[in-house]
């Protein structure tokens, strides 16, 4: 065994490094009986001095203390950014609860989107087969979205990374080329009949493994209103159209 293993003693015996931690483990007050070991202990420094133990203890603990004051900082940040988030969130939900006219309700997403959430890129797509909806949204059918975009809406949950041009395309139209990066969740209420995608031109933005906590809830609002919504357009539509 190296000299760094093991402690000579008066006798000749050698004691192991390991044994001299679990003696002092087990008897936590050994150095208040010999407080003159902690003060002739010395031990090396980044500085290149050597210090005692005291010092070496305080030294840890300033930095311990600065370490939890950093965490407790970012708590305290990212509590304060939560509940921003939950107000303008609710105001959003209020705003969609007390109306129902579709168009109005899409006026108030796409007004608390770039307003309140500060969104680069927004899009709401809604599947209508005879693409007669007037609305701000951008109507389809099933079956293109299901073509342009079938593995997002196939996820049933929101997707956060960067995307193929040709899906930017179908979701952002002419502000495709201008977006790197995407969140989207498909909207569905036993049947798909919409997507929401938002976007940003930096391309770290939205990352894959970011949370979708926020796009996810407020998709569970859309999927409780919209429906109803839409029925309510397609049958005044239906009734306005000419008899054939």
């Amino acid at each position: 065994m190296s000299t760094n293993d093991k402690t000579g003693t008066q006798s000749g015996r050698l004691i192991t490094e390991q044994q001299v931690c679990e003696f002092l483990a087990a008897d936590t007050n050994f150095f208040e009986r010999h407080p003159e070991l902690l003060e002739s202990l010395q031990l090396p420094h980044e500085s290149g001095q050597a210090i005692s133990l005291i010092e070496r203890q305080i030294s840890v603990l300033r930095e311990r203390n600065l370490e939890m004051r950093s965490r407790l900082s970012n708590l305290l940040e990212t509590a304060g950014a939560n509940d921003q988030l939950f107000e303008k969130t609710k105001r959003l939900v209020l705003s969609l609860l007390e109306t129902s006219s579709l168009p109005k309700a899409i006026d108030i997403l796409y007004g608390s989107l770039k307003n309140d959430f500060q969104i680069e890129y927004h899009q709401l797509i809604l599947f209508d087969a005879d693409n007669t909806l007037a609305t701000s949204a951008k109507v389809v059918s099933l079956a293109q979205g299901s073509k342009a975009i079938g593995g997002l809406l196939r996820s049933n949950r929101a997707t956060c990374g960067v995307l193929r041009d040709e899906e930017l395309a179908f979701l952002f139209d002419d502000q495709a080329s201008a977006i790197k990066s995407v969140a989207v969740v498909p909207l569905n209420n036993g049947n798909t009949f919409g997507i929401l995608a938002i976007g940003s031109s930096d391309p770290l933005y939205y990352k894959s493994s970011m949370g979708t906590l926020f796009l996810s809830y407020i998709a569970e609002v859309l999927n409780r209103v919209l429906p109803s919504m839409v029925a309510q357009v397609a049958s005044v539509q239906a009734i306005a159209a000419p008899q054939k």
